[in-house]
């Protein structure tokens, strides 16, 4: 049955992935193609929980899925293609002059993104939010107030995912599919009253800890494998500065930017 739901571009989405959107999206807790690397911490300076990684990358110290609290978690595909395919997610935007400043390098370079939104830093920047999606670039939710929502009431952790969708798609005129959880807590229940898929991270580059561009390009370009989902912020300069270069030297080695969804839903 038909139910007019429809992508980012505005087309339709095709049966499975209206399955995907309406069925027990635990079922999708599978591990990352990557292991999490360059550590656990993340997310704008908090604690961040890495996903177990499967065959010689697991991370150390990782925390196995549980009934509440489930380990950060997605699939990726591992299927090999003609250019290899990596993906640079953003967290905690819109920021004011570095979302902005990060829109026009990608624009410069044709590459998309993927940009994690808090629902707190959106008003007063509704105009980035609008441009990030007519750009092209994948818009997901990041909670309204960066909190645990596992340390919260159903009811609580739906209304700061809920309002944070409803508005970025009061902007876009989109629907928002994508959930990238603060600390990558989450678990299979919420997961399936909101109806989002979660998306997670394989290298981690705690651009927050360093705000030293050089050390962020030597760090990411050294370990970049093939669908990578790189987790970084756009609310610092040197972030900014690092992820245009690592473009820039990643293409040149023959990868292609794409948003985290072509990754995970093929």
């Amino acid at each position: 049955m038909e139910t007019g739901m429809k992508d980012r571009k505005g087309e339709p989405l095709p049966a499975w992935k209206k399955g995907l959107l309406t069925a027990a999206l635990g079922l999708l807790a599978v591990t990352l193609a990557a292991g999490v690397r360059s550590g656990r911490t993340g997310d704008g300076g908090r604690r961040e929980l890495a996903a177990p990684a499967y065959g010689e990358r697991a991370s150390e110290g990782a925390v196995p899925a549980g009934e509440e609290a489930e380990s950060p978690r997605s699939r990726t595909s591992g299927e090999s293609r003609e250019s290899k395919r990596i993906a640079l997610t953003f967290d905690d935007g819109p920021h004011p002059v570095y979302t902005e400043r990060l829109l026009d390098g990608l624009a410069e370079r044709g590459v998309k993104a993927t940009f994690f939104l808090l629902g707190c830093n959106i008003e007063g920047n509704e105009e980035i939010v609008r441009r990030i999606a007519e750009e092209g670039h994948l818009i997901g939710n990041h909670t309204w107030y960066h909190v645990d929502i596992t340390t919260l009431t159903q009811e609580e952790a739906c209304a700061e995912i809920q309002d944070t969708s409803r508005k970025i798609t009061e902007i876009t005129g989109q629907p928002v599919e994508y959930v990238r959880p603060p600390f990558g807590n989450w678990n299979r229940e919420l997961e399936c009253e909101v109806m989002m898929i979660p998306i997670f991270w394989s290298v981690d580059t705690l651009d927050w800890s360093t705000r030293n561009a050089d050390r962020l390009v030597d760090q990411v370009v050294s370990e970049a494998e093939e669908n990578d989902i790189i987790l970084m912020h756009d609310s610092y300069d040197s972030t900014v500065k690092a992820a245009l270069r690592i473009v820039d030297l990643l293409q040149a080695e023959g990868y292609e930017f794409v948003t985290a969804d072509e990754l995970i839903l093929e």
